[in-house]
């Protein structure tokens, strides 16, 4: 019997570091022709071949409505401790979220690749709105506390635990961003998924082996040791014209690399020699790098898939080392985490206790640099001098404010009003001042004074998404509030603070209510961790 996921990824851990490759499969908008190949073949005869190890399901890619990928992985239950389902959060809340993951339970798919997702770009009629109500940590730390045990209230009116599940959760790092303030809150953000219980990593998709490199010297310096598997895309002409104009959120294709592609584009094959050679020469980087595994994806025929990994295999033991320098295609004035000479570094191998063999680089000194910013003004100094006077627990008038409100939590007239007049002046300085929402978890001092439920199109309140482009919003209409929290954070040296902060989930018991009184009442999210319950009672 072929092994599973799981324990393909253990392999990798061994002294011989056994590197697998997986296979992505993307379904269809409508009902797959009767007759015709289906992805349903398509995933059996890659999952029937040794060469590929697993399949991995995509939820929707590039925000557009198709068949969902557990109804791919219920025609294959025989495979299923070799599917990975992608699980996105956009398309439905928490509680959604959760019946999703107890029938992938219940079916045995244990695999998930846990999500933000893209934004939708298309919908019956018009566009849909996307739902975000967790965000990818939210919903690795909800698949942690199944996989523990959930907390319920019962009909009784107690707290018990229900069965365990099994999941083998991960995620994803966009670690091809071009600035400062995109990058480091990526590799923050991912500090914070593998707390919240992500076991393994998959990069997005670009064309820099050096950006996917420094992700396994990260994790080394944060002492995280965690499989790290790398993303290979076949692209074409058309695909990489659209990666370059960011038409995919997530997906990378520098000037430097297009260019190159449309002088291969232009010969008699239009390229695809090149491409197919691009994509071998990739696994190779990543075997040699040592990587877990590689996911071969942007492939409709799989005896495409066999033909790269034949050649991958093809090459002798230390060519990957060159084609780690001939596979660096960075944008402009890219930003990296590590300083390093190309002309005189030599690659470092991982050894058996996953620790690089000659240590890792200096650390990019911008990083220590104080940077001016526009970001840094005095409505951001105003807001911090109000937070830290008022709103800092245990600091300042927080102990004055909180017994105030607890006397005004009360059920007579005298205090209703109190309470009334107080939320209505919060939410006319707020929405003046903000942007606010009235949502009733405030989320301003956990994102530098930015609303995440008004100026992030995501709600992102854990980190930034992956879809940003040259510091601007997948949306290209505003700067992403993530690049101007790290600017502001930076220049006060606190954005360290960030990591060891708690997962932050909405309370949406709350919309519509005082943040004011719910702060100083405890019903927040800085009070205690919101637990799943069967009731809508706050925290």
């Amino acid at each position: 019997m072929k092994p599973t996921f799981y324990e393909k990824l253990q392999e990798s851990v061994l002294p011989d570091r056994r590197f697998s490759v997986g296979a992505e499969v993307v379904t269809t908008r409508g009902i797959p022709t009767l007759g015709n190949y289906s992805p349903v073949d398509f995933a059996r005869e890659l999952l029937l071949d040794e060469r590929i190890s697993w399949v991995s399901v995509t939820d929707n890619p590039g925000g557009n409505p198709m068949l969902p990928a557990d109804w791919l992985a219920g025609q294959l239950s025989e495979f299923a401790p070799n599917i990975i389902l992608h699980l996105a959060c956009k398309d439905y809340n928490r509680a959604g979220l959760e019946s999703n993951l107890w029938r992938y339970a219940a079916e045995g798919l244990n695999n998930i690749l846990a999500l933000s997702g893209d934004l939708p770009v298309t919908g019956y009629p018009k566009l849909a709105a996307g739902v975000f109500d967790l965000d990818s940590v939210g919903l690795l730390d909800m698949i942690t506390s199944m996989n523990r045990g959930l907390p319920i209230l019962s009909r009784r009116g107690v707290t018990e635990k229900l069965t365990p599940t099994v999941f083998f959760p991960g995620c994803v790092v966009n670690p091809f961003k071009q600035n400062e303030n995109e990058l480091i809150p990526q590799y923050y953000k991912l500090i914070r998924k593998i707390r919240a219980g992500a076991a393994w990593v998959l990069p997005q998709l670009g064309y820099d082996m050096r950006k996917f490199y420094e992700i396994r010297q990260f994790l080394c310096l944060q002492n995280l040791d965690i499989p790290v598997i790398g993303n290979v895309y076949v692209l074409t002409k058309t695909v990489a014209t659209m990666f370059n104009a960011g038409k995919l959120a997530g997906c990378v294709v520098s000037d430097k690399l297009l260019s190159e592609i449309e002088k291969y584009s232009a010969g008699h094959d239009k390229g695809k020699q090149y491409f197919r050679e691009l994509a071998a020469k990739q696994l190779a980087v990543f075997r040699g790098l040592g990587f877990a595994a590689g996911y071969l994806g942007g492939i409709t025929k799989p005896e495409s898939f066999f033909e790269i990994i034949e050649l991958s295999h093809q090459y002798s033991g230390n060519d990957w080392k060159q084609f780690y320098y001939e596979i660096q295609f960075p944008q402009r004035d890219e930003f990296y985490l590590f300083e390093t000479d190309s002309e005189t570094d030599s690659l470092s191998e991982f050894n058996e206790f996953n620790r690089l063999e000659s240590g890792l680089p200096a650390l990019n000194p911008i990083l220590k640099k104080p940077k001016k910013t526009k970001n840094i003004n005095l409505f951001y100094r105003f807001s911090r001098l109000v937070h830290a006077i008022a709103f800092r627990r245990n600091h300042g008038l927080y102990s004055v404010m909180k017994k105030i409100f607890q006397f005004l939590n009360r059920k007579n007239l005298f205090c209703r009003i109190c309470f009334r007049m107080i939320h209505w002046i919060e939410k006319d300085v707020k929405h003046s001042l903000y942007g606010c929402t009235d949502c009733g978890d405030c989320g301003l001092p956990d994102t530098a004074y930015l609303c995440p439920m008004n100026s992030c199109s995501k709600n992102m309140r854990n980190g930034p998404c992956g879809g940003s482009m040259k510091s601007r919003c997948e949306l290209d209409d505003k700067d992403c509030i993530w690049t101007i929290a790290y600017d502001r954070l930076k220049y006060f040296e606190e954005f360290d603070d960030f990591i060891n902060s708690p997962v932050l989930i909405y309370n949406a018991a709350l919309k519509g209510t005082s943040a004011w009184s719910n702060l100083y009442l405890e019903h927040d999210h800085n009070a205690k961790p919101i637990q799943t319950q069967n009731n809508n009672s706050n925290q």
